[in-house]
């Protein structure tokens, strides 16, 4: 596997999420969470087991597993920012104000 060291990745993936959420092009399933009936719902349910799934995991000390679970879990996170109209960079002033 190769390493990707661009810092960018997360603005790139929320700026491909805002993409979706506005062309909603077919056959992505990032569309299909903005269009999904439960919408909200969905997107929660998938953190809950995604999380889940990320403390199995770390529990078994599977470190690929859990980079996987954990971009899992940042994926969706991203489209639910973007569901409730905030921006990656309401996530980073919240974390530079606890740090």
């Amino acid at each position: 596997m190769t390493e990707r060291t661009d810092e960018g990745i997360i603005d790139e993936l929320f700026a491909v999420i805002e993409d979706r959420r506005e062309t909603l092009p077919e056959g992505s399933y990032t569309t299909s969470l903005f269009t999904h009936e439960k919408g909200e719902n969905a997107v929660l349910e998938k953190l809950g087991e995604e999380t889940t799934e990320l403390i199995l995991a770390a529990k078994d000390d599977d470190r690929e597993e859990l980079a996987h679970e954990a971009a899992d879990i940042v994926y969706h996170l991203l489209v639910l920012l973007s569901m409730k109209g905030m921006d990656v960079s309401d996530l980073r002033e919240e974390l530079a104000a606890r740090r």
